[in-house]
Formats: structure tokens, sequence, C-alpha cells
């Protein structure tokens, strides 16, 4: 019996640390490649702000948030269509990312999120 007991902590302990922590390993060459053949680089950029927001100050907006949570938030921005805001007050609706692969889309918003020395608010 204290056997299982040690065993099922140790499996439960083991899974709270691959759920809590970002562990994604990010192809940073295929998510550029990736926003690059979906056009996502029209509006945004890893550095500058364009149109949209740099990836780097989307990642400052987000670093202290429950990361799992930003991840879904943000695939579901890329593949849904929703209205993005843009400072000057109008709103258009974003367009949507061409793979439905959700492995594909991961890991270009985990690379996304994973951009240092950004600021929110996005300051040019």
């Amino acid at each position: 019996m204290r056997k299982q007991l040690v065993v099922t902590g140790l499996i439960a302990g083991a899974m709270t640390l691959a759920f809590s922590a970002p562990t994604f390993a990010v192809d940073a060459d295929a998510a550029l490649s990736l926003a690059r053949q979906n056009g996502c680089l029209k509006c945004h950029s890893p550095d500058k702000h364009k149109d949209g927001p740099a990836y780097r100050d989307v990642a400052a907006k987000y670093k202290d948030k429950d990361h799992a949570e930003i991840v879904k938030k943000l695939i579901h921005h890329i593949t849904s269509g929703e209205k993005a805001k843009f400072p000057d007050g109008h709103e258009e609706e974003h367009k949507i990312i061409k793979v439905t692969d959700v492995a594909q889309q991961t890991n270009l918003v985990e690379w996304i999120l994973s951009l240092p020395g950004g600021k929110w608010p996005e300051t040019d």
C-alpha cells in the first residue's frame, strides 16, 4: 500500500511539472518560415512595430501570465479571424493562418512568446 502511494505521488508530481512549466522545444526557423508563408510579417516583425505589434512586445505583454492559457488564446487569435484592435481604435479581422497542424501553430506561438527584449505597452 505504501509503495503504491509513493508511486502515485511521484506520478502526480511529474504531471504537475510537465503541465505547469513551458517545456515546448521551439524551432525558431520553422516558426519564422511559417510566419513568412502566411503573410504574418506584413503586419508584424520580430523586433519592430509595424501595423501590428512587434512579436517581442507581444511576448512582453504576456510574460507574467498563465503560459498555457496564453498559448491557447494566441492560437485562437491566429486561427479564428477574431478582431484585432489597433491603437487608433479601429478593428479589423485578423488574418487566419493557413496551416491546421496544431503542432506548427503551437511552435509559432511558443516562438513569439520566447522572444526577449520587448516592452508593453509598446514603444517605438
